[in-house]
C-alpha cells in the first residue's frame, strides 16, 4: 500500500474580493508548490459536511476524515476536554469556550476573543483564579485554558448526570443536534443558556442550563478582578473578563477506529486541542509537534515539513491540520491570510514535496472556508488537490477555488475522501 500525507489547511477558502481584484486569498496568493501539485493530480471541490451548513472545524474534521459526524460526533466539548488532556465520564458537561471582554453590565460582548492578544499563559492564570473561587451548588467545576483566549469548561454534578441537550452562551454558534454551526449574524451579546426545545422538561437539561448560567453570573465576578486583568488594562489592553461557552457534550464518542474502518494505521500532528481529541477518539497516532507561533514563519513550517517527513515512515498515512489561514479570516485581515498561504507553500510545501517519497499520496484540502468579507465559516465549498503513484493530471494547472471546480474530481462531500484515498493507496 503507498503512504498518505492528507494535509488539511484550517479556513482556507474564501469569497472573491474587490481588494484583490475579485479573487480570494487563495487565488491571490503565490503558491507554485501547490500549483505544481495542482498540475499532476486531480483536482475538485467538497462540501465538508453538507451543502447549506457553515461547519465549525470539528464536524467538518470528523467528515473528511470519513466519519459522518451526524453519527459519531457527540459534541466539540468532549473532543476539545480529551484533547486538553482532560478525563469526561459519561454525564459530564463539557463545553468550549472563548475567554472574551465583555462591558460592566456583564452581558454586551465587546470582543469575543479578548482582541487576540490574551497569552496561553494569562489565560491559564485567569482560570486558575476560576477554579480557585468558583462554588457551584451540589457540582463542581473545571475551567482549563489551552491555546490563546480558547479553553474548555467541565461541570460534573455530585450523584447526578447532566444533559448537553442546551443552548450555547457564545452568541456566534448555533447548535443543529449535536452540530454546531457559525452564524453570520449575531447579537453581541451573552445568551442565556437554556435546555434545547423538546427538553425543556428533561431534569439534566434542566439543570445543565441551570449551573451553567451560575458558574457565568459567577465567572464575570472573579475574572473581572482578576489580576491579570487588572495588569491589561493598565496597558489599555482588553479584559479577559468573561466566558462563552458553546457546543456541549455529555459523553465521549465511540467511533471505530481507524485501523477497524480502514485497515491502516496513521498518525498524526495538529496543533488545536479539538482536532488532537478526535484523533485519539480515532485511535490515531500521535506525533510531537513544533509548537505554534514560535519563531517565524519559515521556521515554524519548516520544522513541521520536516516532522512529517520523518513520521511518515512510521505509519501508513500521515494526517496533518495548519490552523494558519483561518485566523486572520476570522478578522477580515485578507492581506495577513494570503502572506499565511505563501508562506505555508514554501516553507511547509516547498520542503515537504521535494523530499516525500516517490510512493506516497499527498491530499491537499479544508475543513471549511472562512470569509475574510464575512468574518465567518461559510457554507461553501473548498478545494481538494490529490496527487501521487496512479493519479495523472486533469489539466488544471493552479490551486484555487474556481480552478479546483473545474478539476476531473467534482464536487463531492466531506466523508467521500478518505474511502478514496484509502482506495486509491491500494490501487
Amino acid at each position: 500500500m503507498n503512504k498518505i500525507v492528507y494535509v488539511v489547511l484550517d479556513g482556507l477558502g474564501d469569497d472573491p474580493l474587490p481588494q484583490l481584484g475579485d479573487k480570494t486569498p487563495l487565488e491571490a496568493a503565490r503558491h507554485p508548490f501547490l500549483d505544481a501539485l495542482a498540475a499532476r493530480g486531480r483536482n475538485g471541490t467538497v462540501y465538508t459536511v453538507g451543502k447549506g451548513i457553515a461547519p465549525e472545524s470539528d464536524i467538518a474534521v470528523f467528515a473528511i476524515l470519513g466519519y459522518d459526524p451526524r453519527v459519531y460526533h457527540s459534541g466539540r466539548g468532549p473532543m476539545e476536554a480529551l484533547g486538553a488532556g482532560m478525563e469526561v465520564r459519561d454525564g459530564d458537561l463539557a463545553y468550549r469556550i472563548n475567554f472574551s471582554t465583555v462591558a460592566e453590565d456583564g452581558r454586551t460582548i465587546v470582543d469575543r476573543r479578548v482582541g487576540r492578544n490574551l497569552t496561553s499563559e494569562e489565560a491559564a492564570q485567569v482560570a486558575a483564579e476560576a477554579n480557585a473561587n468558583i462554588k457551584l451548588p451540589g457540582a463542581s467545576a473545571e475551567l482549563r485554558a489551552t491555546v490563546e483566549h480558547r479553553g474548555v469548561l467541565l461541570i460534573r454534578r455530585d450523584g447526578g448526570a447532566l444533559s448537553a441537550e442546551v443552548t450555547n452562551t457564545d452568541p456566534a454558534y448555533g447548535r443543529e443536534g449535536a452540530l454546531g454551526v457559525a452564524k453570520l449574524t449575531f447579537e453581541d451579546t451573552v445568551q442565556e443558556c437554556r435546555p434545547l426545545p423538546g427538553h425543556e422538561t428533561d431534569e439534566p437539561a434542566v439543570a445543565a442550563a441551570e449551573l451553567t448560567n451560575e458558574y457565568l453570573r459567577q465567572a464575570f465576578i472573579v475574572l473581572d478582578a482578576s489580576d491579570v486583568n487588572a495588569k491589561r488594562r493598565s496597558v489599555g489592553s482588553m479584559p479577559g473578563n468573561m466566558i462563552l461557552t458553546r457546543d456541549a457534550g455529555d459523553h465521549i464518542s465511540k467511533p471505530p477506529s481507524f485501523r477497524e474502518r480502514y485497515g491502516a494505521d496513521w498518525g498524526c500532528f495538529v496543533e488545536m486541542p479539538v482536532e488532537r481529541g478526535i484523533s485519539l477518539v480515532l485511535g490515531m497516532g500521535q506525533v510531537e509537534v513544533p509548537m505554534r507561533g514560535t519563531g517565524s514563519y519559515e521556521k515554524q513550517y519548516n520544522a513541521w515539513a520536516e516532522t512529517a517527513l520523518e513520521a511518515i515512515e512510521e505509519f501508513d498515512g500521515l494526517y496533518i491540520h495548519i490552523k494558519g489561514p483561518d485566523i486572520p479570516a476570522h478578522d477580515g485581515r485578507y492581506e495577513d491570510k494570503l502572506e499565511n498561504i505563501e508562506a505555508i507553500d514554501a516553507a511547509f510545501f516547498g520542503l515537504l514535496i521535494p523530499e516525500l517519497r516517490r510512493d506516497a499520496l499527498i491530499a491537499v484540502t479544508a475543513d471549511h472556508s472562512t470569509s475574510c468579507a464575512k468574518k465567518a465559516h461559510t457554507d461553501d465549498p473548498v478545494p481538494l488537490v490529490v496527487a501521487g503513484p496512479g493519479v495523472s493530471s486533469d489539466g488544471v494547472a493552479t490551486f484555487g477555488e474556481r480552478a479546483a471546480a473545474r478539476g476531473s474530481i467534482g464536487l463531492i462531500q466531506g466523508v467521500e475522501i478518505m474511502p478514496a484515498l484509502m482506495e486509491l493507496a491500494r490501487a
